[in-house]
């Protein structure tokens, strides 16, 4: 169930929540009157409820709903979503707390108001100490009175007692939770085997004719041709424009110049390094890592480190600076240092070597050739789509478009299904989707720099493709369907058997055996309601599981109660002792909120509400 109030914890998270809305929230609300001289929303038995305090908290509301969808919130939108009557319903429960804490006496002291007031960092200065002057002007922008304030406070105060009285007294029965957690730790003992078609006494015959025909009838579905959309296109890719490319050697070698980083690397080593806070620290390291005394590991786990937080990587010999000589002086991996660096003394443990590599422009002439020409294809084709751009426009016909500028003319029938030749870019398949017949070609771009236009010449609704066409589909569909009868057949009769004593071993089955076997575990390659089905048996029974056309037969060996005293038992008894304590804690209090609610009495001024909601629109 859910609270207005619901807190996950307890003390004085609500008293913070006032203060984000009072401090945080609505800038400039506090001074309004809404277009009177209303300053109530109404009543909860005694307890008047600010109006000013329901803005605040239905401006607080939207803006935190704005911002976890990324976008402003309309008061419109707030409405739909039944954000004012969340928050009016929160309101109300405070109020309902505060005249039943007034009711029966619960007040906090002078003391505690101070205490609570002189915590809150909004008013408190540059030294971290409470500032009068702070405080008086936030207030005075929130449209508040110190002494409205101060008893906000001190009904604050009143309200979480109360609301600790209620939840606290509330526990998880210890029965039930040690019930749910011998259950959530039980473990089984179950026997698997899968049934293949190779374990039934014969092999399925060929269907006969009437066999086949009488699946096709049953499985239309199966022989339907989709919807196909007969579509006319032009299109003109880079590779339909290699031919027209020429590159010369100037070029080819300024590519080569231009990423020389990736085809020439120097040296590079495989560094760790270790900051410490002077000099002697880090020769005290070191000597101990000499002697043998600890590794690198262990001087980097000293300082609260892993050897992944203070990886380098790969680092050439200038990179590494002042550090660069010493470490590129190993020739097999060691420590040196201590080294000064830009954080401090540092130990630098050199792990591999990676050799200089170098690609000449020979050997990359020709990946150099193939990126060159792609790249100037794709510029060719910009510079066509001015041309073909302005034909389509002035009412040019695909095949003349074609005729006049070389473009590929083509026709495709076009279906859900269809994902060969131009039918393999995302583009035009989502084009094919959307054209209709009285659209107009247009050029439009493909992920790889080519262009194409389409028409729509026609949809054929789906059919049923006829028999002779789909023949051998029928025949293997039937034998498939016949052969998971015979094995669900089969895989009956075993578990009768089993009722009498047999084993899946006994039955010539290949079996799997899982021993120990937890509560929600996993099973590699079986349907994922084998392991949930081999929980729901009685111990010594069995069942037939069947999913995905694959037939399991699973048999329950054995149950294992969990040690009650095990590790894993207490921390799961504890787990399940605080989720229930506290849901039964939520309810107690939504109940105890609608209760004292119910015998107060509820009065909302209409006219109010709707001048705070005029305000936000």
């Amino acid at each position: 169930m859910s609270s207005p109030l619901r807190s996950k914890k307890r003390g004085n998270t609500i008293v913070w929540i006032l203060m984000a809305m009072l401090i945080l929230g609505l800038g400039g609300f506090g001074a309004r009157n809404f277009g009177g001289s209303a300053t109530s929303l109404g009543t909860v038995g005694e307890r008047e409820i600010d109006l000013r305090d329901y803005a605040r908290a239905l401006q607080r509301e939207i803006s935190a709903v704005s911002a976890q969808i990324g976008q402003p919130l309309s008061f419109a939108q707030a409405q739909a979503l039944g954000i004012d009557r969340t928050v009016q319903a929160r309101v109300l429960a405070s109020a309902a707390l505060d005249n039943e804490a007034d009711r029966i006496g619960i007040s906090v002291g002078d003391g505690e108001v101070r205490k609570q007031l002189l915590a809150v960092p909004a008013f408190q200065g540059l030294d971290g100490k409470f500032d009068r002057d702070t405080y008086t002007l936030t207030l005075r922008q929130e449209g508040l009175s110190e002494t409205e304030f101060e008893a906000k406070l001190r009904d604050e105060a009143a309200r979480t007692v109360l609301q600790g009285a209620i939840l606290g007294g509330t526990a998880a029965p210890e029965t039930y939770v040690a019930r749910i957690a011998a259950w959530a730790t039980e473990t089984r003992d179950f026997t698997v085997a899968e049934l293949i078609a190779s374990d039934l006494p014969e092999p399925v015959p060929a269907p006969d004719e009437a066999a086949i025909k009488a699946y096709y009838d049953a499985h239309a579905d199966d022989f339907t041709r989709p919807e196909t959309r007969r579509i006319s296109y032009v299109w003109l890719s880079p590779d339909m424009l290699a031919e027209e490319v020429q590159l010369d050697e100037a070029t080819l070698q300024a590519a080569y110049a231009e990423r020389i980083a990736e085809f020439v690397t120097p040296e590079r080593r495989l560094v760790e390094r270790l900051v410490y806070p002077d000099a002697a620290a880090a020769e005290a390291a070191k000597a101990r890592f000499d002697a043998g005394e600890a590794t690198f590991e262990d001087l980097a786990a000293e300082r609260g480190l892993t050897l992944t937080d203070i990886d380098l990587g790969e680092m050439s010999k200038d990179a590494l600076g002042a550090a660069g000589d010493a470490v590129f002086a190993l020739q097999e991996p060691g420590v040196v240092g201590p080294i000064a660096s830009d954080l401090g003394p540092a130990l630098y443990a050199m792990n591999g070597i990676l050799e200089a590599q170098e690609i000449s422009f020979e050997q990359a002439r020709d990946d150099l050739s193939a990126e060159a020409a792609t790249d100037k294809a794709r510029r060719l084709v910009a510079e066509k789509s001015d041309g073909i751009e302005d034909l389509l426009a002035s009412g040019a016909t695909l095949e003349e478009v074609a005729a006049e500028t070389g473009m590929e003319l083509g026709e495709i029938a076009f279906s859900a299904e269809t994902e060969d030749g131009i039918a393999a870019y995302t583009a035009f398949r989502d084009a094919a989707k959307a054209v209709k017949a009285e659209d107009f070609p247009v050029l439009a771009s493909l992920d790889d720099g080519g262009v194409f236009a389409l028409r729509l010449d026609g949809i054929d609704p789906p059919a049923l493709r006829p028999l002779d066409e789909v023949r051998d589909q029928a025949a293997e569909g039937w034998r498939v369907a016949e052969t998971h009868a015979r094995l669900l057949k089969l895989a009956e009769e075993i578990q009768a058997s089993l009722a009498g004593g047999g084993t899946l071993e006994g039955a010539g089955l290949v079996t799997t055996r899982y021993d120990g076997f937890a509560r929600g575990g996993f099973i590699a390659d079986a349907p994922a309601g084998l392991a949930d089905k081999a929980f729901a048996l009685p111990e010594g029974g069995s069942a037939v599981v069947e999913s995905d056309g694959r037939v399991h037969l699973v048999a329950l060996n054995a149950i294992h109660a969990a040690d009650p005293a095990g590790d894993e038992v207490v921390q799961t008894r504890e787990a399940i002792e605080a989720q229930l304590g506290q849901s039964l804690a939520q309810d107690m209090f939504q109940l105890f909120t609608q209760s004292i609610e119910a015998e107060a009495g509820i009065r909302l001024d209409a006219a109010a509400l709707n001048a705070v909601h005029a305000q936000m629109n």
